[in-house]
């Protein structure tokens, strides 16, 4: 029922005359005759709540119409069950159901010259590509991003199992961890507790020891872990459809150093600092600038930061973006070229951090240090709720979690 009510709420959005066609992928291959994991497309499954690979869903305000696989006994027995065609209408609330091999034929019985078409392709689905070449076709991507955008009851709680689950992978990984093992021993940590609920990554984990920290999308996830070391992790869940994204650093052997202490609580501190800007009425660009004020003022104090190194040399990223069934989810920052302003229900990560390199005009105590703390944040009608908020983050709770103490 909620995917029939968000197609109608799209279709409030647009002309009374509008026909939406959205797609789903394919399944992708991996080598030979083995296949990627399917996962489908987010706006599709988004709108239709249908999982299978290769359909299209094509809907106005008078019709919905869903193409998709029909039932085929040879190949459920290798690959398992399909809706098939007869189940599809009660089974996803459509007047239509057809095989996906009939779109073409069909689609022209759905389109009348006063049709206005709808549709944007992001999936892998190939059937319906020569639609973007047809005239006065009109992207839905704006109109379907800014309902995104804010999440429903049924869409925080979805996120906030997903923030558990991956918090708790986490607490394992600081509980776990010791000098000597590598990097892909804590990473199967994340694969056994997500599979263990019928979940999944919600994007390819980052588990970076050392300086391996200091690279922002490092998952090669295959080296030793040394005694002294920080340990960065960027690992977040998916389930139900639905992201959760989270990084911490902890100390490899439950202690962090002074300088390793000196430079995490400056993050922590920016950190803190930029969760408390999101809220509602407040522009979306602020906790990155208040991110940038502190991150500048602590690392200048340290001595670190100085005309030939600015503060791009150590923070080069953004302090969050959207979050929601895609972990980089749509939604537009500026309206009219003016930076947005919160509302309830958006989510949005907040991620500051600091990636010593080395380097000699900087004391070497701080080399090789990189650290990042990010949570998943709703907005509410009051301020907001930090949906990760069970996993610790301060320094003594660390090393007190760590050395069993918490």
């Amino acid at each position: 029922m909620i995917h029939q009510k968000r197609r109608q709420e799209l279709l409030s959005r647009i002309e009374d005359n509008a026909l939406v066609i959205v797609c789903t992928n394919s399944e992708l291959q991996r080598n030979a005759d083995v296949t990627f994991p399917f996962r489908p497309d987010s706006s599709f499954w988004y709108l239709t709540g249908f999982m299978e690979p290769d359909a299209i869903a094509v809907f106005s305000k008078n019709n919905y119409s869903i193409f998709l696989r029909p039932k085929d006994k040879t190949k459920e027995i290798w690959n398992g069950k399909r809706l098939g065609v007869d189940a599809a209408p009660e089974a996803l609330l459509a007047n239509n159901a057809y095989s996906i091999e009939e779109f073409s034929e069909q689609l022209e019985t759905l389109i009348d010259d006063e049709s206005v078409l709808y549709y944007d392709n992001n999936s892998t689905n190939i059937l319906a590509q020569d639609i973007a070449s047809a005239d006065n076709i009109k992207t839905l991507l704006p109109h379907l991003s800014e309902m995104r955008l804010l999440k429903d009851e049924i869409e925080i709680k979805n996120m906030q199992t997903s923030a558990d689950l991956a918090a708790a992978a986490h607490t394992q990984a600081m509980t776990k961890v010791k000098p000597g093992m590598f990097e892909y021993e804590i990473a199967a940590l994340f694969d056994a507790e997500f599979k263990r609920n019928n979940s999944t990554h919600a994007y390819t984990p980052i588990v970076a020891g050392g300086a391996n920290a200091c690279v922002l999308h490092y998952i090669e996830n295959n080296e030793a872990l040394e005694d002294g070391d920080l340990l960065l992790i960027d690992a977040g869940c998916e389930t139900v459809g639905y992201a959760s994204d989270i990084t911490r650093t902890f100390p490899i052997n439950g202690r962090f150093s002074e300088a390793q202490k000196q430079i995490y609580s400056i993050v922590l501190d920016a950190q803190k600092a930029a969760i408390d800007c999101l809220k509602p009425g407040g522009p979306v660009n602020h906790a990155h600038e208040t991110a940038c004020e502190t991150i500048t003022k602590g690392l200048t104090e340290l001595g670190i930061i100085s005309e030939d190194l600015p503060l791009n040399e150590f923070y080069m990223h953004n302090t969050g973006h959207w979050l929601g069934l895609d972990v980089h989810d749509c939604g537009q920052y500026k309206l009219n070229d003016e930076h947005r302003q919160f509302e309830p229900g958006m989510v949005m990560t907040v991620e500051p951090g600091i990636y010593i390199r080395k380097n000699d005009k900087i004391d070497p105590k701080y080399w090789n240090i990189g650290i990042r703390i990010e949570d998943d944040v709703l907005i509410t009608e009051s301020g907001n709720t930090v949906l990760t908020h069970s996993l610790v983050k301060e320094i003594d709770d660390i090393e007190h979690l760590m050395n069993g103490s918490l």
